[in-house]
């Protein structure tokens, strides 16, 4: 069985878009859960961003964080 494609660039690429997806469903869920406010435009923002190091930093930020502008940090991360 050839389970190369497994290891291919594309497979790995692949993974890493859901990762990214995953945490930022995450983010949206928890600032729902938390009753923050989240904007469409904001909601695109979140979804469509792809750097998993800015992901974890809005997670955190969300976990304590009163609006979006919090979660996405003092210089617009």
């Amino acid at each position: 069985m050839d389970l190369s494609f497994f290891q291919s660039e594309t497979a790995q690429r692949l993974r890493a878009e859901g990762r990214a997806e995953g945490r930022a469903e995450r983010i949206q869920l928890l600032l729902d859960h938390r009753g923050v406010e989240v904007s469409e435009e904001e909601r695109a923002r979140i979804a469509g961003c792809t750097d998993m190091g800015a992901l974890d930093a809005w997670f955190v930020r969300a976990i304590a964080a009163s609006s979006v502008a919090e979660v996405f940090g003092p210089e617009g991360d």
